[in-house]
């Protein structure tokens, strides 16, 4: 679901019955890696930008982790890699109740996550956030 949320109350908003798990989330998320910085990018909540270049040359920026509402579940992205593989990916079986993809862990509620596991995570991403050739700045912080 996309959301044209330029703030986070925009984004808590269009999370509707789901917006108190998002904050809890948000939370989280801040308390865990206040290094990396909140800003909105897509609709999502997003926290620690960073460009990528793929071996094609084509290049962008985007969030390490990031957090959005969708219409039937909420969204954890956790764009950053270890061993070639997603993070997300790697930790999918210690998640919860989740459905992962490579980067996204889908959950209904906050209660359906592993919240020690996802704090992990978010640490371990931010690990590798800081190590990045090119952090870029946000374009707005939040």
């Amino acid at each position: 679901m996309y959301t044209k949320a330029t703030t986070p109350e925009e984004v808590f908003a269009a999370a509707a019955g789901r917006a108190d798990d998002l904050r809890k989330l948000d939370t989280l998320i801040r308390e865990t890696a206040p290094e990396l910085k909140p800003y909105i990018l897509s609709g999502m909540l997003a926290y620690g930008p960073f460009h990528y270049v793929y071996a094609s040359g084509r290049e962008g920026d985007w969030a390490v982790v990031s957090l959005a509402p969708q219409k039937h579940h909420l969204s954890l992205y956790i764009c950053a890699v270890k061993d070639n593989s997603y993070l997300a990916e790697l930790h999918g079986a210690d998640l919860g109740h989740t459905s992962t993809g490579k980067s996204c862990i889908r959950f209904n509620t906050i209660d359906d996550l592993n919240l020690e596991q996802i704090r992990h995570i978010i640490r371990e991403a931010a690990e590798w956030w800081k190590v990045q050739p090119e952090p870029v700045a946000p374009p707005a912080l939040v």
